[in-house]
């Protein structure tokens, strides 16, 4: 059975009502704990409005980084909530734990359209407890600061694949209710899954061909071309006996790899494309020696043997580009190379740029896809859509089952 959308909530009311919101502001902080992609905090503020200017009492529950169970100020939710007052014009406090004294504080004190951020959720042991009991315990204490007509309403697509307190398990303890921008991502993905417009064109970069093995196996069958970058496709340049230097390679991939090779272009299964040309570096540095090298040559030039690669060339870069502006549909998840240092983006760029200028409808995968658009100058609005989903939405393409997603549909 369908999911309850937030839809059938606003339909029963929420004036005076306090409703728990599972939301994704798990965003990156600089060194002075600034928030340096605000990407995830735009996409919670439609449903918190929506449900605060409704009348309701909104307390939003998020997580942020990889606490141990224990508070760490370094990871603590407050620079993401402070981003959601100043981007929501919405009135926001902040408690200064998950479940404890501060929180059922607020929680009291809440008039109707006010909004509480209570601390990052992965502070408390139970929330991502492999013991059912634990994680039962921490969601009826979640709960609890709703009171008796409480709601839940999960807007968290990227910890939907999560079996976590905030996530799974408070969904059978409250009325519970998919999000929007839940809601939103999986129409995306099924638009890419089923039926997509033709020729479908898969992006995938990256450090680690593991990563992806499974949404590789998934979209050989579903998509027309996989093109690979990133440091992930040194495993595959390997496999079919390039020299790669001191590159990224996962000897334990290789055999795996292969297989890929194998079944490219058959009968069903979608064309690999690998580059013609890698930016090669001396050493992994911002500010590295390098130059570009046909991969049959890699190690050659002035940089030699000892040589890694670091981006993809112009040429690959060109290969890609006149890839995605002639497709149908376009799924890139992962930079073409590091991104981070200037000498080393012109792949990632030039991909998002042939992204913008393609009249397919395309989809940015979350992490570090969306970072690289966006430090590259980019607008959301310049792709046909960006998730929020980063691992939530590889696993939904690789056709596992999401916890977050099946309990609502249990609980409806």
């Amino acid at each position: 059975m369908p999911a309850f959308t937030l839809e059938d909530l606003m339909t029963k009311g929420v004036k005076g009502r306090t409703v728990l919101v599972r939301s994704d502001l798990n965003v990156p902080l600089d060194d002075e704990r600034n928030v340096t992609d605000a990407g995830r905090v735009k996409a919670s503020i439609p449903v918190i409005s929506r449900l605060a200017n409704a009348g309701a009492r909104v307390i939003v529950m998020a997580h942020l980084g990889r606490p141990k169970g224990e508070p760490d100020p370094a990871l603590s939710i407050r620079p993401a909530a402070e981003k959601l007052a100043e981007l929501s014009g919405l009135n926001v406090k902040v408690a200064d734990d998950v479940v404890g004294e501060s929180a059922q504080s607020l929680a009291q004190e809440l008039a109707d359209g006010e909004v509480l951020v209570i601390e990052n959720v992965r502070f408390e042991a139970g929330e991502t407890s492999k013991d059912d009991a634990e994680r039962e315990e921490l969601a009826k204490r979640y709960a609890a600061l709703a009171g008796e007509d409480g709601a839940y309403v999960d807007d968290a697509f990227g910890a939907v694949h999560r079996k976590h307190a905030s996530v799974f398990d408070i969904a059978r303890v409250l009325p519970a209710y998919q999000g929007d921008l839940v809601r939103d991502e999986l129409e995306v993905l099924k638009r890419l899954t089923v039926e997509p417009k033709r020729p479908f064109v898969v992006v995938l970069g990256g450090a680690k061909v593991s990563d992806k093995l499974a949404v590789i196996e998934r979209l050989l069958t579903v998509a027309d071309q996989i093109l690979v970058g990133g440091g992930m496709v040194f495993t595959f340049l390997k496999a079919k006996g390039y020299e790669i230097g001191s590159s990224l390679v996962e000897e334990d991939q290789l055999e795996t790899v292969k297989g890929y090779l194998e079944r490219s272009g058959t009968e069903g299964h979608a064309e690999i494309i690998l580059p013609t040309d890698i930016v090669m570096a001396d050493s992994f540095a911002a500010d590295a020696a390098h130059e570009t090298r046909p991969v049959d040559d890699l190690t050659g030039g002035t940089i030699g043997e000892a040589g890694m690669g670091l981006d993809i060339g112009q040429e690959s870069a060109g290969l890609f580009g006149e890839k995605i502006v002639t497709a149908a549909t376009v799924f890139w998840n992962g930079p073409m190379g590091v991104f981070e240092f200037q000498s080393f983006a012109s792949g990632t760029r030039a991909v998002a740029s042939a992204l913008e200028r393609s009249e397919a409808f395309t989809v940015v995968g979350g992490g570090d896809s969306a970072a690289a658009v966006r430090s590259l100058g980019h607008n959301d609005d310049d792709f046909g859509h960006i998730s929020t989903g980063g691992g939530a939405s590889l696993e939904y393409l690789e056709g596992k089952e999401l916890p977050g997603l099946t309990v609502l549909e249990e609980n409806n």
